[in-house]
């Protein structure tokens, strides 16, 4: 039993009634208690701790804190209510507290901790009790019965509905004040309570009722009508079956069954019995609205209950997706619950949502969905997103990023002549936004010339009859973006010369554009080519293109030429990559020719990366891997971009926003247990590939901690035997087994020991070498991958330890083994020695036949089994254990007993009055035991008939009194030991005859003894000093009358109702039995006897030591 441990610090912060704090008495498995009565202010903390010592206890003990019978607050926590649990490794004591944050009056009433452990429980009662802040404010108590939400939490009082109304800061409903509602239910029938309550607005009738009987506070009154009333209070789960019962006194007398007032009329759902003086109302299928109060009436008396309802916890179905959107999107996080009408709150960070604080925030409730919807996101509005049922919690994480402008189409150089219109067009992703046009850095202005349009995402500006002036670069600014599009607009100048007849023709290319080397032009796939070049000669040339070898004549199409004067213009619409190529144009006439050769090259975004896997997951982390895109596109790849989302989701989350180089990316910030999928985009200077196909779904699980306490159990010349203990920490990942491996002291490469992984917490290597210094280890497999290794501290040695042999002899073969002729006889004996040992068995000296004895011998133990036991198997037996030269020796007495014989001699020696002297024998055979007495009976020579005179007479002599007068009597007597009497009895050789007489005798007069004392110890305790786990015992004798109360005490401390001590007293001679002590348990014990003369005490020493092996 553990000491009793100091007062500590009060478990509440708030001050008591009368300001002090209040100790509280520690019993059963509390070591502290919370106080029973605390009065708390509103709006303050208090907080709530109670201890429990598991020093005792072979389980970790579950804490539950309750409000009321049933309502667990644990369902409850969050914001209003927080539990914390701690443990002492060192005084082995788990401290439980509860915190109550801003107490309001809901939270008055009564509480209960339960601690329980296996088969052991204890529970703890208290009651809070809240004042107000000032006392000038008067609180309208009925608004603490006005639900803050008429939609939810329908049915008894629950505190969680008071603390949403104290936060959204209601105005309490006025009362008119002339009318006293607590004074119209205390002079209402209880049938008009429901009206009462509906006209003034009192939607919580339950807790109406419970407030009104305590202002009544009738005095208790002895019932005449019933025997047994119904308990205080029931406790139901929704859908179950409850009866309700009570005793009455007239068995034939009719009762009324009330709920809330109303009658109950019988139904399937109410079923109503009669069973002699037991009445009972049994409610099927109970739902919220069976939460109430019931009356059973009897003529005027009645007996009242109340009904509590308990929905089961609300789990999450479908869990919270996470989000990535730009600014301004609309965001919907929606999960499923398990029941509809369930009561979903929901968090951002540590702050809960609520609808009326912010118009940002709108739920939506379909049924067993729930969503939490914001309308346009900010970047206020990044973190994590948290639902919590009372059963269940799920999380989302919401990134929101900057609204990027993605230029769809840019702006083409423009070539133009004279009175000519120019046309600059470009196309961005968001057609809300507008922009400028700049020429040379000036802004553009609208004029009848120029005109500037915006229809939806195409931003146009369209000069007509350019002039020279007009040249120049063109540049568009979207408003609100720090990007702008350029563009040249060059003004071919067309001038008449006067030249010969005949000029050579003459390529003039413009290098100024889309060139990047005199023969190469760069075009990104999907977009326009016009290459405008101006061909002069006299008389006009003939212009022909050609890719490759192959002339182009098409005129209209995706591919054409178009021919102008003086110009020819080859144009692609939409560029592929089979466009790629060597182009030429060759113009010729009578003059002469020129040719030009171009290199056309088409670059794309790359192709998607390819073989998207994971190669380890961490607790909230998983490493991927993929190979680069086979096709880069034509430009090289700048790096990647990845996407994750939880399987089952539609809705991916980008992971990063900057280009990642890398082919090998670590996500984090997962959350463990969920399943996960991936996928990977390419980037280049072009832009973004296809998203890559998903990878296969994995699961962020971590590896367990590594194994404990890894020990050497035992070696042999080839052999080690290992043992440890499983991990600390194991995760949601679980456990499928172990890997055991070893290497040479200097090695550093290890071996598998077990091809496949061990399940047990144990494991023989073997085929070592002998004489080898083995080096072990131990690792913990999981879905997640190998745990950090156990090492052994050193290296073991691989040789068999020579053990001296040494018999293990139980404490109860030490001293006679006694059994009846029959039994069967299976004994055990350990032993222990290495390399094993040769074990044999002798009986009085000479070896065991074994054809009337069976022996099985095996490693740690040797077996002898005697079938149906006879006389000649008692005897001594002997068990030698032989090692080499080194023995041990056991001896074991067996003593095999049977029915005694009858006695000798009986015979009646004398006869006086109505008495006659019997004389015997003992037995010739006394069945191999002491004769514990004998069993003497009497026959009348008439009747024949035997009747018991003596049983368990120890003495071979006995007087029969009590005989009749004038009657002859014959006598015999049985033989009694441990196996009991006789199978016949000896008749006594002669009769006795009473003969009539005249003679009175007169006895002297009895002086009665007195037999009172005090308590006085005739053998006292005896010091002792015993081994560690080995059983003991220790004794005195006391007498004394009237009966002493014994107490036994250890170190002045009372030894309770402890498991680990048995106490017995017999006729006197107290023995208290320690079992398995340990060190702890040394100490002074005393034993005190207590009776209403006095008092007497005796104390001892016991040491207990620890058993060490002796030195070899």
């Amino acid at each position: 039993m553990p000491e009793p441990v100091p007062e500590e610090k009060p478990a509440v912060d708030a001050p008591a009634e009368d300001g002090e704090p209040q100790s509280t008495e520690l019993t059963g498995l509390f070591v502290e208690k919370p106080p029973d009565n605390v009065v708390a202010v509103a709006g303050t903390d208090v907080t709530f701790i109670a201890k429990v010592d598991s020093t005792n206890l072979t389980r970790k003990p579950t804490m539950k804190w309750l409000k009321g019978k049933w309502l667990d607050l644990g369902s409850k926590a969050g914001k209003h209510l927080q539990f914390k649990e701690t443990y002492d490794r060192n005084t082995k004591i788990y401290t439980y507290e509860m915190k109550v944050i801003k107490v309001v009056p809901g939270d008055a009433g009564g509480y209960r901790c339960e601690v329980t452990s296996k088969d052991k429980c204890d529970s703890s009662t208290f009651e809070i009790s809240v004042e107000a802040a000032h006392q000038d404010e008067q609180a309208d108590i009925l608004s603490a019965f006005k639900r803050a939400d008429a939609g939810e939490d329908e049915g008894d009082l629950d505190f969680s509905a008071l603390l949403k109304a104290a936060k959204k800061k209601k105005k309490p409903e006025k009362v008119e004040p002339e009318i006293d509602v607590w004074e119209l239910l205390k002079s209402a029938h209880p049938s008009e309570y429901e009206k009462i309550a509906f006209k003034y607005g009192i939607t919580d009738l339950r807790g109406m009722l419970k407030r009104l009987k305590k202002m009544k506070a009738e005095p208790v009154i002895h019932s005449e009508a019933f025997l047994k009333k119904l308990e205080s209070c029931y406790s139901v789960d929704k859908g179950k079956k409850i009866t309700l019962r009570c005793e009455v006194v007239d068995p034939n007398v009719q009762v009324k069954w009330l709920k809330n007032g109303q009658e109950i009329k019988p139904s399937a759902k109410y079923i109503m019995e009669a069973s002699g003086n037991v009445r009972t109302l049994t409610i099927n299928k109970a739902t919220l609205a069976d939460d109430a109060a019931y009356e059973c009436v009897v003529g005027e008396d009645k007996c009242f209950t109340e009904v509590f309802v308990k929905e089961p916890p609300v789990t999450i179905t479908k869990l919270m997706d996470d989000y990535h959107v730009v600014v301004g999107e609309r965001v919907e996080f929606e999960i499923e619950v398990s029941e509809e009408g369930a009561h979903v709150m929901w968090f951002f960070e540590d702050q809960e949502i609520h609808k009326d604080k912010d118009s940002k925030y709108r739920f939506k409730k379909d049924g067993k969905k729930h969503t939490l919807i914001i309308q346009e996101a900010t970047l206020d509005d990044i973190g994590m997103y948290h639902a919590w049922t009372n059963g269940g919690h799920t999380k989302g994480e919401l990134e929101v990023e900057e609204k990027e402008l993605e230029v769809l189409q840019d702006i083409a150089d423009l070539t133009v002549r004279a009175t000519d219109q120019a046309m600059f067009k470009c196309e961005v992703s968001d057609d809300k936004v507008t922009g400028k046009w700049y020429k040379d850095g000036v802004e553009v202005l609208p004029s009848e010339r120029i005109k500037m349009t915006h229809i939806g995402r195409f931003h146009r500006l369209v000069i007509d009859n350019v002039k020279p002036e007009d040249a120049g670069d063109y540049t568009f600014v979207p408003d609100g973006y720090a990007l702008s599009l350029s563009a040249k607009l060059n003004f071919l100048e067309i001038k008449i010369d006067y030249v010969p007849r005949q000029e050579p023709p003459k390529i003039h290319l413009d290098t100024t554009g889309n060139m990047v080397s005199q023969n190469t032009i760069i075009v990104v796939a999907g977009n326009k080519l016009r290459l405008d070049v101006e061909i002069t000669g006299e008389p006009a040339p003939t212009v022909v293109w050609s890719k490759g070898d192959n002339p182009i004549t098409d005129t209209e199409g995706r591919v054409r030429v178009e021919s102008r004067k003086d110009l020819s213009c080859f144009v692609i619409e939409g560029a592929e990559r089979d466009d790629e190529g060597n182009y030429s144009i060759t113009v010729a006439n009578p003059a002469g020719e020129d040719k030009a050769v171009l290199f056309l090259k088409i670059v794309d975004v790359p192709d998607p990366p390819e073989n998207i896997k994971c190669t380890g997951v961490g607790e909230d982390c998983a490493s991927i891997i993929w190979d680069p895109p086979k096709f880069d596109g034509g430009a090289p790849v700048k790096g990647y971009l990845m996407e994750r989302k939880k399987k089952g989701s539609s809705r991916w989350t980008k992971l990063n926003f900057d280009v990642y180089e890398s082919t090998t990316y670590e996500a984090k910030r997962m959350i463990e247990g969920v399943l996960y999928e991936m996928r990977v985009f390419a980037v280049n200077s072009i832009g973004m590939s296809q998203p890559s196909l998903s990878s296969k779904p994995f699961m962020p699980i971590a590896p367990t901690s590594e194994p404990t306490r890894l020990t050497v159990h035992d070696v042999t010349d080839s052999t080690c035997s290992l043992k440890w203990l499983a991990p600390e920490k194991i995760g949601a990942g679980g456990l499928d087994g172990y890997v055991i491996e070893y290497c040479k002291e200097g090695d550093t490469e290890w071996v598998v020991a077990n091809q496949e992984l061990c399940e047990r917490q144990g494991y023989v290597v073997r085929g070592l070498p002998v004489g080898e210094k083995i080096n072990f280890r131990v690792v913990a497999v999981n879905i997640a991958g190998r745990s950090p290794p156990a090492i052994m501290s050193q290296p073991v040695t691989i040789r068999e330890i020579v053990e001296h042999p040494k018999i293990r002899l139980p404490r109860d073969l030490r001293t006679k083994y006694i059994r009846k002729v029959g039994e069967k006889i299976n004994l055990t004996i350990p032993f222990q020695g290495k390399p094993r040992p040769v074990a044999n068995w002798f009986k009085d000296g000479k070896p065991l036949d074994e054809k009337m004895v069976n022996v099985r011998n095996s490693n740690v133990d040797s077996i002898l089994f005697i079938r149906s036991a006879e006389r000649e198997h008692s005897g001594t037996y002997e068990l030698v254990l032989k090692i080499e030269n080194m023995e041990d020796r056991a001896s074991i007495n067996i003593r095999i007993v049977d029915k005694p014989g009858p006695p000798l001699n009986v015979k009646a020696t004398d006869v006086w009055g109505f008495n006659a002297a019997l004389e015997w024998d003992p037995p010739k055979d006394d069945g191999n035991c002491d004769i514990s007495g004998y069993t003497i009976q009497k026959a009348d020579m008439k009747t024949k008939e035997w009747f018991t005179v003596y049983e368990h007479n120890r003495r071979t002599n006995c007087t029969v009194s009590d005989l009749v007068m004038g009657n002859e009597y014959m006598f015999r007597i049985y033989s009694e030991n441990l196996c009991g009497l006789s199978e016949e009895p000896r008749m006594s050789k002669n009769t006795a005859v009473i003969g009539k007489t005249g003679l009175e005798l007169k006895s002297k007069p009895y002086k009665e003894k007195d037999m009172c004392c005090s308590p006085k110890f005739t053998q006292p305790l005896v010091d002792r000093s015993v081994v560690a786990g080995y059983s003991t015992a220790i004794s005195c004798a006391v007498k004394g009358f009237p009966k002493p109360k014994i107490v036994w005490m250890k170190n002045k401390m009372i030894i309770g109702e402890d498991p680990k001590y048995l106490m017995q007293n017999n006729q006197g001679v107290l023995t208290l039995n320690i079992r398995k002590p340990s060190t702890f348990d040394g100490g002074k014990y005393s034993c005190m006897a207590v009776n209403d003369l006095g008092k007497d005490e005796v104390e001892c020493t016991l040491d207990v030591r620890v058993y060490k092996e002796p030195e070899k």
